[in-house]
Order: structure tokens, then sequence, then C-alpha cells
């Protein structure tokens, strides 16, 4: 290190003893978060604040491919990042990652290592990297880094000390954020199953009763069938929950027409529709702007509120789509005549297994349609709302960023 002297050397110490102040900040406030994505957001502003950097990102290894994905940037076209795939053969975060020691690069135009591809699909350009491994239990899970030190200075051996002393923080709060989240989710799935398992039980243990008369048995079989129908639901629910909150689940982002997919997701639900005599509409601005998400799991939020509508709608009664067009983002509203919601159940309707209950027996489903529907347009940058007045109606309304 250099022989600072006076003011210089004062200077030096203030600033090392901040980035000390910051590095135990960011310890405990990592250590009390277990939401994954505000996880991941934090990570990154500390990565640049602790390097004085433009920007930082984190890949995870995909489980499945053994590839490095980007799971957080600061990059404006971080939505776009999350489609890269960063080979770990060749690249210099996958050298990082394999051999699980740490690279500082000051100029990558010079090193072949360096994966072009992200800076082709996006607006930053990288010129230096101080890359370290994400390791837990002494096995990489991914790779942290720190892009473009400001002012074009070089990075430093203290930069280095500060980015593993966060990056040995955060590996272990990632792997901890899963743990539980997958934990707790399996908790609240043991404890959901119990209810059509049961009911499976009891039926097949009737259904070896000799007495039981024709109308009976086809009434168990029924059950069966109902019962089983819901549990493989139930699966696939408890599945892209899962994946949603762990941060595994892959958003394949297109620019698509959005009132196209509303049309096609209303062709889909109408026969539900007919058959409870209910009356569906739209009305859409005529310019649209084209939306840049992943078509198939807009979709499936799509269907999952237009199902509500027509499920939890009254006989004959109506379900209207609207859409806004807004400077910074596009809305769609799907509104039902329906039973509508108990003010005191709205704050839970978008909890996991939340079903409101009422004297009708209203409490199909899983319980997890509108969680993963949440986790989806947030994942997008959006957000989801709902309004509802009982014995008039429910209105959902989700947003998206316009398109880039």
């Amino acid at each position: 290190m250099p022989d600072y002297s006076g003011p210089e050397r004062r200077r030096v110490y203030d600033l090392r003893f901040r980035r000390y102040e910051r590095l135990l900040e960011v310890a405990r406030t990592l250590s009390g978060t277990l939401d994954l994505p505000a996880l991941l957001r934090n990570i990154i502003a500390a990565a640049t604040e602790l390097t004085d950097t433009e920007a930082a990102s984190i890949m995870l290894v995909d489980s499945r491919t053994g590839q490095l994905r980007f799971e957080a940037s600061t990059d404006p076209s971080a939505d776009v990042m999350e489609s890269i795939v960063v080979p770990v053969e060749g690249s210099i975060a996958g050298a990082i990652f394999s051999t699980g020691k740490p690279l500082m690069i000051d100029d990558v135009a010079t090193d072949p290592r360096h994966y072009r591809g992200v800076d082709n699909k996006v607006t930053f350009v990288t010129r230096s990297i101080l890359g370290v491994p994400l390791v837990s239990k002494e096995k990489s899970i991914g790779v942290l880094q720190a892009l473009n030190k400001k002012k074009g200075e070089a990075f430093t051996q203290e930069d280095l000390h500060f980015l593993e002393a966060l990056a040995a923080q955060a590996a272990v709060a990632i792997v901890t954020t899963r743990l539980f989240q997958q934990s707790d989710l399996i908790a609240e799935m043991v404890h959901e199953i119990r209810t059509p398992l049961a009911a499976l039980s009891a039926s097949t243990h009737l259904l070896l009763r000799n007495d039981l008369s024709a109308d009976q048995r086809e009434e168990m079989v029924r059950t069966i069938q109902s019962e089983t129908s819901r549990l493989a639901t139930m699966t696939t629910d408890f599945l892209d929950l899962a994946r949603l909150e762990s941060g595994r689940a892959r958003f394949v982002r297109e620019r698509f027409d959005l009132p196209k997919l509303v049309h096609e997701c209303l062709q889909v639900v109408q026969p539900q529709a007919d058959s409870r005599r209910v009356t569906m509409d739209v009305l859409l601005p005529g310019e649209w702007p084209a939306v840049f998400a992943d078509r198939g799991k807009i979709k499936q939020v799509l269907l999952n509120l237009l199902t509500n509508a027509v499920k939890y709608n009254r006989e004959g009664g109506t379900v209207h789509v609207s859409g806004l067009d807004a400077p910074d983002h596009v809305s769609i509203t799907v509104v039902d005549s329906g039973r509508g919601i108990p003010p005191p159940a709205l704050p839970h309707i978008f909890e996991k297994f939340y079903r409101v209950a009422d004297s009708e027996g209203w409490t199909q489903g899983t319980g997890l349609g509108l969680a993963i529907a949440k986790r989806i347009v947030e994942a997008h940058g959006g957000a989801i709302f709902i309004g509802s007045t009982v014995n008039v109606g429910t209105a959902f309304t989700f947003t998206l960023p316009r398109g880039k």
C-alpha cells in the first residue's frame, strides 16, 4: 500500500472506516431479509457502494444445466439480462465459479474470456471487472461482480477484500433464504394436502362396503375424481410458486401484442362462462404499445383472473376487461359482478393458500393462483391491485412496464 501521510492518510482511513461500517450494516440487513429478490437487490447496492463502481451483478448456477444465469443487476436492462446464459467454459465468470478464486481485470478488452454476449444485448458497456465467487459450505453457488471502477481508476486489493467479505455474507444469506422459503412452502403444502387426502381415504374406504347403493357408489367415484384433480392442480401450482419464490423461475421475455393475448385468453375461458351464462366483454385502447414480458406467464396471470371472475360470479353475470396505456406502464383490469370479497379478507387475498369461505362453500381451488399471479407481475416490475364490494363485484388490476 502507498505510504500516505498527513491529510491523505486520514482520508484513506476515514474511507476504510466507512466501508467497514457499511459492511456491518449490510450484514445486519442480509441476516434479517428472507425475501430473495429484496436480498439480491441489497447485495447489488452494497457491492457497487463498497467498490465504488458503476454497476454490479449476481450470477447463480442453474442446477439443471450447470450454467450461470443473471439473477440481479443494477443495469437498467436487467430484465433482458435474466434471459442470458453465461457459459462456464471460456468466460470470466465461469473461471471465477469453476476455480473458486477471484479475478481482477482492469481492461476486459484485453481478456479473451470476456463474454461479449451480455454487452451485445444491453445498453451497458463493461470496461473492467472485479469478480468473486459466492461460496457456501465449500461449494460455489454463483459469482458476484463489480463492474467499471468509477473515474477510470484501477481496482485495488482493498476493493477485493471488501467484495470478498460481502460475498461471504451474501452466499450464506442466499442459501438460507432459499431453504427457508422452500421449507416454509413445504410445511404449508403438507398441511393443505391433508384435506384432499382425507377425502380420498374416506371415499375409498366407503367403496369397500357392500351396502352402498349404485348412486352412493357413483358419488364416491366423483369425489375421488374431484380430489385427485385438485391434488394434481395443487402440485403444479406448488411447483410454480416454489420456483418463483426461490428465484429459479425463468422468464423468456419477448415483445408481443397484449390485446391479442387478452382475446386469446377470453376464448379459452368462454366455454366456462357459457356454462354459467356469464357475459364477457372487452374494451382496450385502439393504439397499444408492444409489451416486453414473458408471454406464457402473463397468459397464466390473465387466465387466473378471468377464470376466477367467471367462477365466483353470479349466474347470468358479467365480466368486463379493460386496459389503460399510461406514460410508463400499461394495465389490464378484470371486473366481475359476483359476490364480492368481505373487507377483512382483502389484505390476505394474495397470501399463499388463502381462500375466502362463505356459507355457500366458496373455497374451491388451491389458494395459490393469486399468490402466483402476484409474484409473476412483480417479477416483471409491475404491480397487482384488488378492489371489491360485497354483493356488487370485484376488480383486479395489474400493471406492466411499457415495452422497450
